[in-house]
């Protein structure tokens, strides 16, 4: 039997040793296979990068070795509800069977309009035949689909390995980080973020906040912007934050601007001039931390002993704009303490710079990291909870 947390949002989730004996026993299993593709030099899709795939191995294994006939199903993309080449989940099939070729995997969740909208009918369709379920989709265990929040009502159902691991990881940082404690959060829209930034001024000891997101708060401080992304509806929260949070909150001191006349390219040059400022010129976007606020930012991160990093410093797909979150991804490597990155864009800057296997622990879910820190719980983690096999039921 697995050992179980006397609290935070593991306790009561059943486990994979919670299950009944599995031999013989047919197990769907919802994975989180919602990884990027590109297009191949004979023409094909193929999966750009695995990391979600590998991440699943280990609870798939583990059912096999049990004896259990495994049924994988996942989304990828947002094909609305119908069946869409760009969104088939054949490049997936095909990397996961040479990771684990006893497992089937179904079409794309998501063709099914029942999916999305937690239709009972979609669910009793997905579970027909099954005799139990796992969840181990961290990374849409934040939404509550048929395929998160139904099985759990029909079936026997636990947590796999790498959802477990997530919400051990995670819920560590809000019950007894090491100190202290240093999150860095960019991203583009400050009203995506405030929840989580006021769960996690709770706990930190400082908040470093960049990206796009910034520049609403710099505005709320008087500070010019020019024509860089803000939300005039977000400005009396940011002001209140800094208010509140004192020198904890620590926000950029100077930025990289590109011209009125320039534009953003995906790996290209680009156009337009640039320059460092302490505020932005009038026309001008700030699309990056400047060198001086990197340095700070990366001395905030050496002194700590455990740090979190979700979202990017800039628009670091253009190289004008990727020295900020290089800066951050690099001292999040260095940093001595325990590190945890929050998925999404910041786990594909580590991956880009060779650095993942340099930070103590890499969530394959943005959203669902940054929900569980702001809420505590997640729509999937609760519905574990009611399966008849939970620890709490029993």
């Amino acid at each position: 039997m697995g050992e179980h947390p006397q609290g935070g949002p593991a306790a009561g989730l059943p486990l994979l040793e919670d299950l009944p004996p599995l031999a013989g026993r047919r197990v769907l299993v919802r994975a989180d296979l919602n990884v990027p593709l590109r297009t191949g030099s004979g023409g094909q899709r193929e999966v750009a990068d695995d990391f979600r795939i590998r991440a699943a191995v280990p609870t798939l294994r583990w059912l096999v070795d049990q004896g259990a006939t495994v049924t994988v199903c996942s989304h990828l993309g947002r094909p609305k509800g119908v069946p869409d080449p760009a969104t088939d989940l054949q490049p997936v099939r095909a990397r996961l069977a040479e990771l684990v070729p006893e497992v089937r995997l179904l079409d794309n969740l998501r063709w099914d309009p029942g999916e999305e909208a937690g239709d009972e009918a979609f669910v009793r369709r997905l579970v027909d035949g099954q005799d139990a379920y796992v969840n181990d989709a961290f990374g849409a265990s934040h939404r509550a689909h048929a395929s998160i929040v139904g099985p759990p009502r029909l079936l026997p159902a636990a947590a796999g390995r790498l959802l477990a691991k997530e919400v051990q990881v995670l819920g560590g940082l809000l019950a007894a980080p090491a100190r202290p404690f240093v999150a860095v959060v960019g991203g583009a829209k400050v009203a995506d973020k405030l929840g989580v930034l006021r769960s996690l001024l709770q706990v930190v000891d400082r908040l470093v906040v960049g990206g796009g997101m910034a520049f609403t708060f710099l505005a709320a401080k008087g500070i010019g912007v020019g024509a860089s992304l803000v939300d005039p509806a977000r400005l009396e929260e940011c002001r209140v934050l800094l208010e509140e949070a004192g020198d904890r909150l620590v926000v950029p001191e100077d930025v990289v601007c590109l011209s009125p006349e320039g534009t953003l390219a995906d790996g290209g040059p680009g156009s337009g001039r640039t320059m460092v400022a302490s505020a932005v010129p009038e026309g001008w976007r700030g699309l990056d931390i400047g060198p001086a606020t990197a340095a700070r930012f990366a001395a905030c991160l050496a002194e700590a002993r455990t740090v979190f990093w979700n979202g990017p410093m800039g628009v670091f797909e253009d190289e004008r704009f990727a020295a900020g979150t290089r800066a951050v991804a690099e001292a999040v490597a260095a940093c001595p303490g325990h590190s945890v990155v929050g998925g999404g864009d910041s786990a594909a800057a580590l991956d880009r710079l060779g650095l993942q296997d340099r930070v103590g622990f890499v969530s394959t879910g943005g959203g669902a990291s940054l929900e569980l820190l702001e809420h505590g719980d997640l729509p999937g983690l609760a519905a574990l909870r009611q399966a008849s096999n939970a620890p709490a039921r029993r």
